[in-house]
């Protein structure tokens, strides 16, 4: 099955959740923010608007649990990960891969950049939808958050496999099913 053919099997579940965005609050269905990919390539990611603010520019707040900005349906979409399924337009596009290091907003890519040495390594492959920082530790956004995630995607770049990623993939559905992740 092609990759095209496998995201025409999600449109009826696509259009469910786009009616329950629009139902549940104003604003567009998706959200898009500018991320780095491959070789620091800047691309804009796709995902489920889940949250009242569409920040993209040099001032973006990160969303913490309880965060008053997220919808009641978005809250939904990031418990069970659903606001993620967008990302596979960007894998088409072939800006991301489904298993590498997550991208983050340019603003605190920059931001990373200046304070954690060897930062910029993550952009030596493509961006994933999931990673094996995201399957080894919590969401977070502090500095020593992005250390240790970076020790993570250092790794996964270093041992990169067909095998990794399918472990890495079949450990996403673990962390989906019992609810870890971004809030």
């Amino acid at each position: 099955m092609k990759k095209s053919e496998a995201l025409a099997l999600l449109t009826p579940l696509l259009l469910v959740i786009m009616a329950l965005i629009k139902l549940d609050s104003a604003g567009p269905l998706f959200f898009l923010q500018r991320r780095y990919g491959f070789n620091q390539r800047e691309f804009r990611i796709v995902k489920f608007r889940t949250m009242t603010t569409l920040d993209d520019g040099d001032e973006i707040r990160q969303a913490v649990r309880g965060d008053p900005r997220i919808t009641r349906i978005g809250r939904w979409l990031r418990r069970w990960n659903i606001d993620e399924i967008p990302q596979l337009f960007n894998v088409l596009a072939g800006d991301m891969s489904l298993v590498g290091p997550r991208p983050h907003a340019l603003t605190h890519n920059h931001d990373y950049e200046r304070k954690i040495s060897l930062y910029a390594r993550r952009h030596n492959v493509k961006p994933g939808i999931t990673g094996w920082a995201q399957i080894l530790h919590d969401y977070g956004d502090s500095e020593n958050d992005a250390l240790e995630k970076l020790q993570y995607e250092l790794y996964y770049i270093k041992n990169i496999s067909i095998v990794f990623d399918v472990q890495i993939i079949l450990e996403t559905f673990k962390v989906i099913i019992f609810g870890r992740g971004a809030r």
